[in-house]
């Protein structure tokens, strides 16, 4: 069975998600936040989903299975992910987001929300073993259900009222801004928020059949795209989002993609922040600009929010996190032009796109001229789709075995200098150049991430990097 918790839910096949597997999962997770005391039968419990086929199907069989443990079940339709994470926390309630997120749409999953927030790394454990447990115990009934309540339209309006506070009315005015619809759930507000605060929003590439974009690794054809209409129809930017709107995707004037941790760390400064979670995988020149005070972790939602958590904790204020991919989590309560704002700690894609593009819209320039101020590192990444897992992992033992065999896979494209080893392996090659072989969380593939001071050594580092990993993988097949 393919189903495993990576970095943010449940993911797997669709084939064996869909069913029994859906209803053990979601009556697993029930139950453990039954018996921590967290919610009780009888409470509200959400659920939202993406626009994959599977979706509206798996969402049915989970409304069955929570409403045969006694709950009321609230239907939030087809909503991005930080919006039901935002009702839910007004509401104080659990809920589940049925997506795969960006990977393709013969897969999908389950991303868990406890009244507080994001599960974490404890609970996935939990939720494993209660499942395994009533596995054991008897068949699972996956008789579908339909949903008491219907919650869609009141996520939506929470979300825009929470993103109309971010930014001065007429902030926006004037700019001609892409939406590259596809199939993203994020695509109808984007429109909206846009032209509230006064922008010219031009739908565009709205799709009916499901696409896996990917914000972090943006396909060569998405950015032909991109580069295509924003010279026809000469835009400022172009902005969309992933399947379930939790990563922002956001082009230029030219139609090139700004990269992700880019998105969060201008974020970061709009919100005037003080410290910044962040994974390894995010740009090493982060620390390099000044801004505020950055703190690495693993890779994952569950790794920064809890590195924020540790930071409120230690009494710091302003604490924010994002992810390479752009999206962008808050820990502390910020306040806007006298408007407070509420914590949330989960990704969303909107306030890091509000936020470079008011930024843009203040310095009345191109964006591109505004990106070039953060003189950051090209920073690329791509990944080797259909790697299956045992490969990725005896790729990683391979190069964690020795020194030896680290220094001999490298050798074609640089001499090793410094390693880390907090989340794959990052190399800093002794020319300055980075290289990092990571598998991927939640689908079966190798991400390789580089980073180089120009963008040809950068494309050349990565090319190489994909080329390696493809090598082993013919040399060690499954």
């Amino acid at each position: 069975m393919s189903l495993k918790f990576g970095t943010s839910g449940l993911r797997g096949l669709v084939q064996d998600l869909q069913g029994a597997p859906a209803a053990l999962y979601t009556t697993a997770f029930a139950r453990h936040l039954l018996a921590t005391g967290r919610i009780k039968s009888g409470d509200p419990f959400l659920i939202a989903h993406d626009f994959r086929d599977s979706s509206p199907d798996i969402a049915a069989t989970c409304t069955g299975a929570l409403q045969r443990l006694g709950f009321h079940v609230v239907d939030c339709g087809a909503l991005p992910t930080p919006a039901l994470a935002l009702y839910g926390q007004e509401r104080h309630c659990a809920s589940l987001m049925i997506t795969g997120s960006h990977i393709p749409a013969d897969r999908n999953g389950i991303k868990f929300y406890r009244p507080d927030g994001e599960i974490d790394k404890a609970d996935e454990a939990a939720i494993l073993s209660t499942a395994e447990a009533l596995r054991a115990d008897a068949p699972i009934d996956a008789t579908p259900g339909t949903a008491d309540e219907q919650g869609e339209q009141e996520a939506a309006r929470l979300f825009l009222a929470r993103n109309k506070a971010l930014l001065p009315a007429g902030a926006l005015k004037g700019m001609r801004i892409g939406v590259y619809q596809h199939s993203t759930v994020a695509r109808d507000l984007f429109v909206d928020i846009l032209t509230h605060f006064g922008a010219q929003a031009l739908p565009l590439g709205r799709s009916d059949v499901f696409l896996p974009v990917d914000t972090e690794a943006v396909s060569a054809g998405t950015i032909a795209l991109l580069k295509e209409w924003a010279r026809e129809f000469q835009l400022q930017a172009i902005v969309s989002a992933d399947g379930d709107g939790d990563r922002p995707l956001v082009a230029d004037e030219t139609g090139e993609p700004v990269r992700g941790d880019l998105l969060g760390l201008v974020a970061a400064d709009f919100l005037k922040a003080r410290v910044a979670v962040t994974p390894v995988t995010s740009n090493s020149g982060l620390e390099d600009c000044g801004l505020l005070r950055i703190r690495r972790t693993q890779v994952g939602s569950p790794f920064v929010i809890a590195g924020m958590q540790a930071a409120v904790a230690e009494g710091i204020g302003g604490v924010i996190g994002f992810e390479a991919n752009g999206g962008t989590l808050t820990a502390s309560e910020f306040v806007i032009d006298g408007t407070r704002i509420s914590p949330l700690p989960t990704r969303d894609s909107f306030l890091p796109v509000l936020a470079i593009l008011r930024e843009t819209a203040e310095r009345k320039g191109p964006m591109s001229a505004l990106i070039r101020t953060y003189a950051l590192p090209v920073a690329l990444s791509d990944r080797v789709e259909n790697m299956p897992v045992a490969t990725s992992a005896a790729l990683m033992a391979h190069l964690r075995g020795s020194q030896e065999s680290l220094e001999t896979f490298l050798a074609p494209v640089g001499e090793v200098g410094r390693v880390s080893d907090i989340d794959g392996l990052r190399v800093r090659l002794k020319d300055g150049r980075i290289i990092h072989f990571r598998p991927s969380g939640n689908a079966p593939e190798m991400r390789c991430y580089v980073e180089a001071r120009e963008e040809a050594k950068a494309e050349a580092l990565l090319a190489a990097g994909l080329e390696l990993i493809r090598a082993f993988a013919l040399a060690h097949p499954e």
